[in-house]
């Protein structure tokens, strides 16, 4: 007897945030179609959480798949360095205009850790290429930007930092802003020289893989506001925030100061190839300008602005872009506060919270609210078990799911969900 591909896998594979000893074997998955995916048995599966929060329109979604066919027959990949090609330049013209502040420039990278690996050095650099000395990045605590090293570096040291926290450089750590503490952050970065910070890196009110932590859009601007009084360059983290998460385009669009890097990914493929952005102002663009080689920005990566890659961000673009998207994100929306409401009511749920399309509480447990709460492993059995796809972070429970959900696929989450408070 043939072996399963769960089984093959078994043999050759080792996996992503996974305890391999201990974690059950994989689901075989073959094949996705809208929010399902489906195994090689022919079960399906319901995504709620977009795949790590990458698959904003469906899986498999054909128009995605017949620009893909038609690209992959035209040009599928070129070196990017003295040579371009129309994916990358039609992307970039039509990104810029929907993003927050006064984008100007797009350096392709491929995923959302080297976005934010090009956001760290192209504002190091464009302070070294001034001649100022400005070297000190500012983040925010419970951060998450991704894991490279420079990426690691500034965010917040956890579970996913640890056996490195003394091989990454310096990193200073404030809370989010609220309307209780704005005054204690200013003192805090003033008390650090705020003429020595190069940048501060950010995720705009929401903290993805620190526990879908939400924070308010007019205390995030004065913050910014002071940083930008200050000549501290304003990096966005929009990787999961970005195409629509938060309920507008971009969560930067709560706000009022723009920022100078916008870091991209997720998303912006509709899930359905790896690809990285990492935008900036005019003003960091010039500061690269020079006869000077050594001011150039010396980053590449080998699939750097890859056509397929390009060409699928591109339609994914077009169907974001649709009126249609927005509707089905409001309803998300809608159906999740109903949702909450009925949440609301039980007394192992605590801090309920909603963003956009994304709703998130804690389970009360005994142990500490953390990413590697006892309470994860149950969860996971249990909802793998009914075919549900949700990671829960700890004991974090999130729905965010892809844009095509229906409402009676969302209410099949939610009774789940339900399901599993009434066995407490």
């Amino acid at each position: 007897m043939s072996k399963t591909l769960s089984e093959r896998d078994l043999e050759v594979i080792w996996h992503p945030y996974t305890q391999m000893q201990t974690a059950p074997a994989p689901i075989g998955i073959v094949r996705g179609e809208g929010a399902l995916l489906f195994d090689e048995a022919g079960n399906s599966y319901l995504d709620a959480t977009s795949s790590w929060w990458v698959n904003i329109h469906g899986h498999a979604h054909p128009y995605i798949a017949e620009k893909l066919a038609a690209q992959a027959l035209q040009l599928q990949h070129c070196i990017f360095a003295g040579y371009t090609h129309p994916a990358a330049v039609h992307l970039a013209e039509k990104l810029l205009p929907i993003l927050p502040g006064q984008q100007r420039r797009v350096f392709y990278s491929d995923n959302g850790s080297t976005a934010v690996e090009v956001a760290i050095k192209m504002a190091l650099q464009y302070w070294h290429n001034r001649g100022v000395r400005r070297h000190k990045i500012l983040a925010f605590e419970h951060s998450y930007h991704g894991d490279t090293f420079g990426a690691m570096s500034v965010s917040s040291r956890s579970v996913f930092t640890a056996p490195f926290n003394d091989l990454l450089f310096e990193v200073h750590f404030i809370d989010t802003p609220s309307a209780d503490n704005i005054g204690e952050l200013k003192a805090a970065i003033q008390a650090l020289g705020p003429d020595s910070i190069a940048a501060f890196i950010f995720e705009p009110l929401i903290q993805g893989a620190g526990g879908m932590r939400m924070y308010d859009a007019p205390a995030l601007d004065q913050l910014l506001q002071y940083c930008r009084q200050e000549q501290i360059l304003l990096i966005a983290d929009e990787i999961m925030t970005g195409f629509g998460r938060t309920g507008r385009n971009f969560a930067m669009e709560y706000v009022s100061t723009p920022p100078d890097m916008v870091c991209l990914s997720k998303g912006l493929t509709g899930g359905s190839m790896a690809l990285g952005i990492t935008t900036c102002t005019a003003a960091i663009y010039e500061a690269f300008l020079s006869n000077d080689k050594l001011k150039t920005l010396f980053h590449g990566h080998s699939f750097t602005a890859n056509p397929l890659a390009c060409t699928v961000a591109l339609a994914s673009l077009d169907l974001f872009l649709d009126p249609a998207c927005k509707e089905n994100r409001d309803r998300i929306n809608r159906q999740h506060q109903q949702f909450s409401e009925k949440l609301s009511a039980y007394k192992a749920v605590k801090h309920i919270r909603l963003t956009g399309t994304i709703i998130a509480f804690e389970i009360v447990t005994e142990g500490e609210d953390s990413y590697i709460n006892h309470l994860a492993d149950q969860l996971h059995r249990f909802f793998r078990e009914r075919r549900i796809m949700l990671r829960p972070l700890g004991n974090t429970l999130y729905i965010l799911p892809p844009y095509c959900i229906t409402d009676d696929q969302l209410a099949m989450v939610y009774e789940s969900i339900f399901a599993f408070l009434h066995q407490l």
